[in-house]
């Protein structure tokens, strides 16, 4: 199906190391990809790229964060060039701009700290260096992978860590406090909620954070994707319950869930059997998370890793998996179509702008 000109817009994918063989080569960085036309521009190959965003408002900004910090593109991702940093930057793995000021966004970075921005992305302070309970210990230092603000309360932020679980803010990320033990007492009490792979805690799967979201619709809300699955929090983050996606799918594994910007109610999650893996799906919900159903009609051979929908055209949305493969439609999910990537070794983020 072509594409409305009005609706044209750049995909991103971010690229990064492989971190189970150091010896394995590949494409890194940042790849671009223009709406109905063909192929993907490597417009970042100097280094590994772990998120990516595209300023709402300004389609021409794009910050990417990498192993040393931000950096940003001025010119729709053709280019890039680094931000400032107050303080020496640490390796950026997820991006949030801030709906209610929106040059103010925040950087979460590992070893888990908060940076932000007051600029539109150009100039960054370091925040907060959080001080998490140290449950299980993993051979790498927690990642903030993802950053949420509260739709109706500026300043009010909850961030989900791999593997340390979701932390809160209420004073704009300057003090953090930690939301993880109702998440420990939930497999405490379901054995179906356990997993344990590399340290002896089992609850380790529940503290495997990867993103969380929180919608208009039900602004006290959180919604929490992790390894056990997809979590939902009406307080803040003092209770969680299971979403219980098994009803829906046979897929667990959460990696990524994200509210549409067209539909407050609307959410879409990325689902798979675990981290490394040859299948997922991309789940739909229209009731904030009460029920799902497939939405996509494909068969990736890689763990789906991130969705992106269309920031103008709700017929459009775009999901990668780890190992290269990228898929959209362009008729809100009744066909679809592949854009492979080749040469490359882990996707973690896209975005659409």
């Amino acid at each position: 199906m072509p594409v409305n000109p009005t609706h044209t817009a750049h995909l991103f994918v971010a690229v990064g190391d492989f971190f189970a063989d150091k010896n394995a080569t590949g494409g890194v960085g940042v790849f671009r990809h223009q709406t109905g036309e063909a192929g993907w521009r490597h417009v970042m190959a100097d280094r590994p790229a772990y998120c990516v965003s595209v300023c709402a408002g300004n389609s021409a900004r794009v910050l990417v964060g990498t192993r040393s910090g931000v950096v940003l593109s001025d010119d729709g991702g053709l280019s890039f060039r680094p931000a400032h940093h107050a303080a020496p930057p640490r390796a950026i793995w997820s991006l949030t701009q801030d709906p209610h000021q929106p040059a103010r966004w925040y950087a979460g970075a590992s070893p888990a700290a908060i940076y932000r921005s007051d600029d539109h992305g150009e100039s960054w302070d370091l925040l907060a260096e959080p001080t998490i309970p140290d449950r299980a210990p993993m051979p790498f230092p927690p990642r903030v992978l993802r950053i949420t603000v509260h739709p109706r309360r500026a300043g009010e932020l909850v961030a989900a860590l791999e593997i340390a679980g979701v932390l809160r803010s209420t004073d704009g990320g300057r003090h953090w406090h930690d939301c993880s033990d109702p998440l420990i007492a939930l497999a405490d009490r379901h054995p179906e909620l356990r997993s344990r792979i590399v340290c002896d805690l089992g609850a380790e799967g529940m503290l495997d954070g990867h993103a969380v979201c929180a919608s208009e619709a039900w602004p006290d809300a959180v919604l929490l994707a992790c390894r056990m699955g997809i979590f939902r929090s009406d307080d803040g983050g003092s209770q969680w319950r299971n979403l219980q996606l098994n009803r829906f799918s046979d897929f667990s594994y959460g990696r990524d869930v994200r509210v549409s910007p067209h539909d407050p109610s609307m959410l879409y999650a990325c689902l798979s059997v675990a981290s490394n893996s040859k299948n997922g799906a991309l789940m739909r919900s229209l009731d904030f998370g009460e029920t799902w159903q497939r939405f996509d009609k494909v068969q990736p051979h890689g763990t789906l890793m991130a969705v992106s929908p269309h920031p103008t055209d709700r017929r459009q949305v775009y999901v990668a998996a780890r190992y290269g493969e990228v898929f959209g439609t362009r008729d809100e999910g009744d066909s679809w179509f592949e854009l492979p990537l080749s040469g490359i070794q882990h996707v973690y983020g896209m975005a659409c702008g």
